[in-house]
């Protein structure tokens, strides 16, 4: 017999995603970026915090996302002045990324409006059994 909606995992996951994504997009619009330009100048704003230049690949990787998609999306990030490509000396086919200083500005009040959606969104539970959750079902320990 099939689930009721109420009663199935899956569609439960979706609605509580789509709603935690119109919250993600609500916070991030004022700041004039959508989530998945968030996620990618978050993810090089950290790795170049941390004295990495990734390549488009190494960002794609470290934020999940496709790589030809991300290639469009740092295009984007670089025509607003928040990341700069830079032609990889080893391997001149490649382009290393770089958070500008606008862009070094944004990363952190973005991130903190992305940590309160998260803090409202995921206050009925627990953080540290979100986690252990979305860590499971993310199969970030098979990655």
């Amino acid at each position: 017999m099939a689930l009721g909606p109420g009663e199935s995992p899956g569609f439960l996951l979706w609605h509580a995603t789509l709603r935690w994504q119109r919250d993600i997009a609500a916070a991030l619009a004022p700041l004039g970026l959508t989530h998945v330009q968030f996620v990618l100048l978050a993810c090089a704003w950290w790795l170049n915090a941390r004295g990495e230049r990734p390549n488009q690949q190494t960002l794609a990787r470290q934020a999940g996302t496709d790589v030809k998609m991300t290639s469009q999306v740092v295009r984007a990030l670089e025509a607003k002045g928040l990341i700069e490509r830079e032609t990889d000396p080893a391997d001149t086919r490649a382009k290393r990324l770089r958070v500008t200083e606008a862009g070094a500005g944004l990363a952190p009040r973005a991130v903190e409006a992305v940590e309160a959606v998260d803090a409202r969104f995921f206050e009925p539970v627990p953080v540290e059994e979100a986690v252990t959750l979305l860590g499971r079902l993310a199969r970030v320990a098979e990655a």
